[in-house]
């Protein structure tokens, strides 16, 4: 998973030191030939074109590239115009703030104008574009996402965000107030990234400025909260962002359901996953922090605008329940059909989790943690059968079609599953016409 939320292989290298101002011999990404085509094709005629934010700042810190977004001094339409003429598709997703999504030989790249935020509102802003390096990079959120390189690969910092990067520290540009007062969703981006390339304590002044303006949460769309949340729970061990999202009482205005039930169950999660080479899931680190209460958890999936998988998910382990370390090969089976094998696994991985945590001061935890690891490997591998008759089957015996087939059928499902999946079709029909 990469700095941005997006699946990828985590690999962290050597940071990069301040003194290194050209990152052309690290950074392959740069001499793609369809991003040095775009880049040039932005430069000509007196314009420019840099690489900005992410890719730069993940490169420096020695993370992934994979989103790569380009600023320039051309406005609007005349990006449009120019890589038009070079054959490029420009799709204006973002026209009225300046920017323009740019699709090269399959590679999509949002370009963006040169500008100055003004009139924010704590969502939005109206912009003016200009020609001004150091105006865009103030008006942007962190310094470490304000640091530029141009096609050769020379780096531009007018923010101190290379000091930032060499002490893996978070800061808002200028004033942390000021930065969040112009969209309140930095909040919630000051906690991811530092859950992801943080180091240390966070900046005070960035947690006080959070802490006080948290209320401006409560003006952004759930899309934009949940997308954010998700990211930061994608990251390797987003544990010290959370707890001080909980600290500054952030945690409670996004996830109100975390407020009773606590947070305890996340570290042993994130310990568990290291351990047993489990992939960050951030559905279920989510489920290990919120009640089990499917009345709840609806209602949370509603106002977060949950995906119909989330949702279907979250439900399904809502009416899981617990399973016993000593539940028997079966019982898992039986539950894998009835329940799904993801509710069945997400409650596994949780108690696993429980378990380990008290191991070391409890020889019972260290037997049900084995245990439940066996059951999880069971339930991971296990091809749940397929019910071996169909409403067809009930037709010769004189059943008529319509309700009677569906409860019939139902009845013998049930008991096949019951008695352990082992009743064949005839046995079935048998019992069928008695």
């Amino acid at each position: 998973m990469g700095c941005d939320g997006r699946n990828d292989s985590f690999t962290r290298r050597k940071v990069i030191p301040l003194t290194t101002l050209n990152i052309a011999k690290k950074a392959l990404w740069l001499h793609d030939e369809g991003l040095q085509q775009l880049l040039h094709c932005l430069s000509e005629n007196g314009e420019e074109a840099r690489v900005v934010g992410g890719a730069v700042r993940n490169q420096l810190l020695g993370y992934p590239v994979n989103d790569i977004d380009i600023a320039t001094t051309c406005v609007p339409d005349e990006i449009i115009k120019r890589v038009s003429e070079k054959g490029f598709k420009a799709v204006p997703t973002g026209y009225e703030h300046g920017t323009i999504t740019v699709v090269v030989k399959g590679h999509s790249y949002e370009v963006t104008a040169l500008r100055a935020d003004i009139e924010p509102d704590g969502r939005r802003a109206k912009v003016v574009f200009g020609r001004d390096w150091k105006t865009d990079a103030q008006r942007r959120d962190f310094t470490i996402n304000a640091i530029y390189a141009d096609a050769e690969g020379k780096i531009y910092d007018d923010v101190n965000g290379l000091a930032d990067i060499e002490s893996e520290t978070l800061r808002f540009i200028g004033v942390a107030e000021d930065r969040i007062r112009e969209d309140y969703l930095r909040i919630l981006r000051f906690f991811r990234l530092y859950a992801w390339v943080g180091k240390g304590r966070p900046d005070a002044e960035a947690i006080k400025a959070c802490a006080r303006l948290k209320d401006g949460l409560l003006q952004l769309s759930a899309e934009r909260v949940w997308s954010e949340v998700k990211k930061m729970l994608s990251a390797p061990d987003p544990t010290r962002a959370l707890l001080w999202m909980r600290q500054a009482a952030i945690l409670g205005i996004i996830l109100p359901e975390t407020e009773k039930w606590g947070i305890d169950a996340f570290p042993p999660l994130i310990g568990t996953e290291h351990v047993m080479g489990f992939p960050p899931d951030p559905l279920l680190r989510l489920f290990s922090i919120v009640p089990p209460d499917e009345v709840r958890l609806k209602k949370m999936a509603e106002r977060l605008r949950f995906s119909k998988a989330e949702k279907t998910r979250l439900l399904a382990f809502a009416h899981m329940g617990p399973i016993k370390y000593d539940c028997p090969d079966v019982g898992i089976k039986k539950l894998v059909y009835n329940h799904g094998k993801q509710a069945v696994l997400d409650e596994l991985t949780l108690a696993l989790s429980h378990a380990r945590a008290h191991a070391l001061s409890n020889d019972n935890a260290l037997v049900e943690a084995s245990h439940y690891t066996r059951l999880r490997k069971l339930a991971e591998h296990y091809e749940v059968p397929v019910f071996p008759l169909t409403g067809k089957d009930l037709l010769p015996l004189g059943i008529t079609e319509g309700p009677a087939i569906g409860h019939k059928l139902k009845a013998l499902e049930r008991l096949w599953v019951e008695t352990g999946f082992l009743l064949d079709k005839k046995a079935l029909l048998d019992m069928a016409m008695a």
